[in-house]
């Protein structure tokens, strides 16, 4: 293996030569405190931040920040933190997925502009995993991830509570009348304990796991809950790894193959992840020329048994048992006759070498290949007349006699329609119902909300109905359930066949042969098209319009088009 000189090193046409810009660039560090024996002919370390006031799920990568600079201070390398946009799941609107490719965009800038030889990436919250991982595979520069870590388990009341999942549940409830206004009040305090991420298996510890399958963490970095002392050792560790990373021009593109984006599909839907690690993964994959899509997740979900005993799933456990149990390397030993073993990580290692010997220590958590939650993953894509170009649900989260069902459509043409009718008293649905929400895909949004799991009308819970199958456009949390068709494409915005659903048309769900049709014909159908009129546009400055303009719909990854693929990032002209 060729180990880079320091006259090789990126930094050092910032840094390293005789000329009138270095002259500037070194004396400005010299301004800031530091000695040239600091940073002259060393590995320059971006450490890409996404801490925020407003994220608290990683209200601890300030500190781990400093615990990563000393990792790379140990390894002989020079550490400068860059912050970057927390995309907050929890606060920011209409949804975090719209900022996804802006995270993206920033780290392939922050990369490119700055005297950067390698990058650490700080992220776990939802949509920091694949926006920094995008970034940085663009960027082209040897780059590790350091995840959150998801926060500790909840409690209240002597249960155990898991953030997202039993927010939904104990709230139909409260709607229902069987809880308090009180009780759900007094619940706030309890559910989310630690810093950290959502420590059900959702979106973030999908994700996470995803990154780590994919060849770019430490081994079993992913599972290491955020307030566990193995995590800050962990972002030192990163800290010094980078480093010889460095030396070893270990690119994404030496790391990312078909082989080790299997390894992440595999992983996910073992785990019964998310179904936001579709899009997700495909936006990744395709920034590395590896043009993943919808089918290839259905067929390695029809492969691989679903061995994660978690919530939302049908399952028990929280990610603290999960990292009990033996975390992810165990995890992924379990597994590793479904993953391609010889693909090579940011040790230097194979993933099979890294997970060599992990053993399970809680076969109730890590279920046994013979034993599992489920005989396939936990997600399935199906295709048909409304979903043309794919739809996809969570099929572990769903109650198995949905699975197969034709109901009559009763439909919401907007989230605001939504909110006004659905617990009308008048409202024409029952049990067998489908709900149908138009307008909240990647451009109806914009950004394609999580507004996936729709609640229930009142009137049904009240009668005890708590799952009906319910079709959109939209995302869902990845710590929901329900029998929920999600990521319909094309979607209703542009005119997809959602957009044509009126209330009483029967649409028939058949996820064991992977279908999703409107049964109405095709003449009435060119009758609708025919009527249509596009929705008006409603952003008409700053980045939202910039991501209407650009937005992939949701089987190609909702990347912006200008961003996808695999040309280089050109490096600055003049230094």
């Amino acid at each position: 293996m060729h180990r880079k000189r320091p006259e090789e090193l990126r930094s050092h046409r910032w840094f390293g030569v005789e000329d009138l810009r270095a002259f500037g660039h070194r004396s400005r560090m010299l301004q800031a405190g530091y000695s040239e024996s600091d940073f002259r002919g060393k590995p320059v370390i971006g450490i890409i931040n996404t801490w925020s006031e407003l994220s608290p799920c990683h209200f601890h990568f300030r500190t781990r920040a400093e615990e990563v600079k000393r990792g790379v201070w140990q390894a002989g390398g020079f550490p400068v933190e860059l912050p970057a946009h927390p995309v907050t799941e929890q606060y920011q609107k209409p949804t975090s997925m719209l900022y996804r490719n802006l995270l993206a965009m920033e780290t392939e800038e922050l990369a490119r502009s700055h005297p950067c030889d390698g990058l650490v990436l700080l992220g776990g919250c939802d949509k920091t995993p694949p926006g920094l991982m995008m970034g940085a595979i663009s960027a082209g520069l040897p780059c590790i991830f350091v995840p959150a870590g998801p926060m500790l388990r909840g409690n209240w009341r002597g249960k155990t509570l898991g953030s997202g999942s039993d927010v939904w549940k104990y709230h139909a409830e409260l709607r229902a009348g069987n809880i308090t206004p009180a009780q759900w009040k007094d619940m706030e305090g309890g559910i989310a304990r630690s810093f950290g991420t959502c420590m059900t298996a959702g979106t973030a510890a999908t994700m996470m796991l995803a990154v780590e399958a994919l060849g770019f963490t430490l081994p079993g970095a992913s599972s290491i809950p955020a307030a566990d002392s193995a995590h800050p050792r962990m972002a030192t560790e990163a800290g010094r790894r980078i480093v010889e990373m460095v030396w070893e021009d270990l690119t994404p593109q030496a790391l990312i193959t078909e082989g080790s984006v299997d390894n992440a599909v595999t992983a996910a839907m073992a785990f019964g992840g998310s179904t936001n690690a579709i899009p997700h993964l495909i936006a990744m994959a395709r920034r590395a020329g590896v043009m993943l899509d919808l089918e290839r997740f259905d067929a390695l979900s029809r492969r691989v048994p679903l061995v994660a005993n978690l919530r939302p799933n049908a399952g028990e456990y929280l990610m603290e048992d999960f990292f009990y149990a033996g975390g992810a390397r165990a995890f992924l030993n379990r597994i590793r006759d479904y993953l391609d073993l010889s693909a090579r990580t940011v040790t230097g290692r194979t993933i099979g070498e890294n997970i060599e010997g992990a053993e399970v220590f809680d076969e109730t958590v890590i279920l046994p290949l013979d034993k599992p939650l489920q005989k396939e993953g936990g997600l399935a894509v199906l295709k048909g007349s409304l979903a043309p170009n794919g739809a996809v649900i969570k099929t572990s989260a769903s109650e198995q006699r949905l699975l197969q069902h034709t109901g009559p459509a009763v439909v919401f043409e907007d989230y605001a329609d939504l909110k006004k009718r659905l617990d009308d008293p008048d409202l024409p649905v029952t049990a067998d119902s489908v709900l149908v929400l138009k307008q909240a895909g990647p451009q109806g949004g914009p950004g394609m909300p999580e507004w996936g799991m729709l609640p229930l009308p009142q009137k049904l819970l009240k009668q005890g109905v708590r799952d009906m199958v319910r079709i959109s456009d939209a995302r869902m949390s990845g710590t929901s359930y329900g029998t929920c068709v999600l990521h319909v494409a094309p979607e209703s915005h542009v005119g997809g066949p959602l957009a044509f659903v009126k209330d009483g048309d029967l649409i028939r769900l058949d996820v064991p042969n992977r279908r999703l049709d409107l049964l109405v014909d095709e003449a009435e159908m060119a009758r609708r098209r025919a009527a249509w009129t596009p929705p008006k546009r409603r952003y008409g400055r700053g980045w939202t319009s910039l991501y209407l303009d650009n937005v992939t719909q949701a089987d190609e990854g909702c990347d912006l088009r200008f961003l996808e693929g695999t040309l280089p990032t050109p490096e600055p002209d003049i230094y």
